[in-house]
């Protein structure tokens, strides 16, 4: 009998000891995905990227009031791609912003003016040329055909 509940309790510690490894995976996995939403700057054009996960697009939706051009990214099929290299150049072709986007939604805040926006997916580039005002967001979609 005591073999029994010598077996029961080490079966318990074990469960008890995956049940906390999971949360604690997942309380990581959570944070994650709300810290992929900080505002960065470089520069002095101010960006925010994400939009993985449910958390991370609500915190992005309400920074859009803060800026003034919207980039979303993803494939014709309609899934959303990450990992994307963002080169933001003004009318003149300097690079003003050389960035990676850590979801399918990335926001800039751009002086008005005139820009030439090139995004990069899996080595397949896209250009796209955009005018952003002060006030208004523009919102610019890229899509691929392919992942």
């Amino acid at each position: 009998m005591q073999l029994v509940k010598n077996i029961n309790n080490g079966m318990m510690a074990r469960g008890f000891a995956a049940l906390l490894l999971g949360s604690t995976m997942l309380l990581s996995a959570g944070h994650a995905i709300s810290a992929d939403a900080t505002v960065q700057s470089a520069g002095g054009i101010s960006h925010v990227s994400g939009g993985i996960g449910a958390d991370s697009i609500a915190k992005l939706e309400s920074l859009t009031k803060d800026f003034n051009l919207k980039l979303v990214f993803a494939l014709q099929s309609g899934n959303y791609v990450a990992d994307v290299q963002v080169v933001i150049a003004d009318a003149k072709g300097k690079t003003l912003l050389d960035a990676t986007s850590a979801g399918p939604w990335f926001l800039a805040k751009l002086p008005a003016g005139s820009y030439q926006i090139v995004a990069t997916f899996a080595g397949n580039a896209v250009k796209r040329t955009v005018t952003v005002g002060t006030a208004n967001l523009q919102t610019v979609d890229f899509r691929w055909a392919t992942e």
